[in-house]
């Protein structure tokens, strides 16, 4: 698939880089900024794109040095319908977002840090967290179907993850999980920094007999791209 672009008022959290030293904005003032979100920044409604979007559009595929760290508000989890595919993401994200909204004063989203590695993602709570509601620890690229950067809030990155153990009650092998980033910019950064990760997970897998191979996808498209692919797809049906 090809290369994302991000766009969207979500919170502002500073995304913690590898080697930066600027300070992470509050928790609280970030908190606050999640009921502002809105649907897009794609601010011309006549469909022209902005010299940003173009600049997005036409750049190549960026390469980043793993590992790289991103500062994250966790919007939650959700059942998905299947392993890959924007259609299993965009309707979970809305929910959570829309449950965000509606938190009460002094409530906070979980405040994280993700950590993107050859070998998988690692979440972990920023020391300013408060609210431990929240799935932290490794996980492994294969375990991991899908990633997009949201076509609607395009400072939301989603992913898919998959469970094979069937041993819980109301068991749901596919759960979207969502992390709003502090700008689109950084969700697109996030977004293929896991796609390097699976181009090299990809490689170890065809050169090793002992692995099976997975299946898995990264939706590099813009917001843009994807949105006008879908409404071809619903023109042609």
């Amino acid at each position: 698939m090809r290369q994302l672009q991000q766009d969207t008022d979500l919170p502002q959290l500073p995304p913690k880089m590898k080697g930066s030293t600027k300070a992470p904005q509050a928790a609280d003032d970030i908190t606050k900024e999640v009921r502002k979100l809105s649907i897009d920044d794609k601010n011309n409604q006549g469909g022209a794109k902005t010299p940003q979007q173009t600049a997005d559009a036409q750049a190549p595929q960026p390469v980043f040095q793993l590992p790289q760290e991103f500062v994250v508000k966790y919007l939650g989890k959700r059942e998905a319908g299947g392993l890959w595919g924007i259609k299993h993401t965009r309707k979970p994200v809305d929910d959570m977002v829309s449950q965000a909204k509606e938190m009460k004063p002094g409530e906070q989203l979980p405040y994280l840090k993700m950590t993107i590695s050859d070998k998988g993602v690692n979440i972990s709570e920023m020391p300013q967290n408060v609210n431990k509601n929240f799935e932290g620890g490794f996980y492994s690229i294969d375990v991991i179907s899908y990633g997009v950067q949201d076509l609607v809030y395009t400072r939301v990155f989603a992913m898919i993850l998959v469970s094979e153990d069937a041993s819980f009650k109301n068991y749901h092998p596919f759960l979207c999980h969502a992390f709003v980033c502090d700008s689109r910019h950084n969700a697109r950064r996030l977004t293929f920094s896991l796609a390097q990760a699976f181009q090299k997970f990809s490689k170890e897998v065809k050169g090793s007999k002992q692995k099976k191979p997975k299946k898995f996808a990264i939706d590099l498209r813009s917001p843009e791209e994807i949105e006008a692919d879908l409404k071809e797809a619903d023109s042609e049906a």
